[in-house]
């Protein structure tokens, strides 16, 4: 409800506050609020500090669409950042990794549900699972992905 200086001392005083506690969700939110209001002021150094403090406390945590809003506010005040999967969405089940390297082998959706009594519809749909995970949009990116060390849950 503040203005100018006042709201600066409020949500600095709220940031320093929060910093105390371990709610971890309620200081990264009010990093972002704070960060919003900044760019809102035309202060985009400033703000891109605390949107990017934010944005890294909310993907950690897995507050996703807090971790987006926070990445669109980078953007505009001009940073370029990508979007992070998810820690816990990176990691693929037994049934994702497996279907994940037969494919990467090149064997054919078919081929995969044959060798493991699934339907090829099954197949495809632990394959979009594996590209929204690993980031990647085609088979031909999965060897490589696979390669670089995703984990697999057990």
């Amino acid at each position: 409800m503040s203005e100018g200086p006042a709201a600066e001392t409020l949500y600095r005083e709220a940031v320093e506050r929060l910093g105390r506690t371990a709610v971890r969700l309620t200081f990264a939110r009010a990093r972002l609020l704070y960060g919003e209001w900044l760019r809102r002021e035309n202060r985009r150094v400033d703000a891109r500090e605390q949107l990017g403090i934010a944005y890294e406390m909310l993907s950690e945590i897995g507050a996703e669409a807090f971790a987006e809003r926070a990445r669109r506010e980078l953007q505009a005040t001009g940073e370029t950042i990508r979007k992070r999967p998810a820690e816990t969405g990176a990691t693929l089940t037994a049934q994702e990794a497996q279907i994940a390297r037969m494919a990467g082998n090149g064997l054919t959706n078919p081929q995969i549900g044959a060798r493991l009594f699934i339907s090829p519809h099954t197949v495809e749909w632990h394959l979009r699972k594996v590209f929204v995970k690993l980031g990647i949009a085609s088979r031909k990116q999965i060897g490589t992905t696979l390669l670089q060390g995703t984990p697999a849950s057990a």
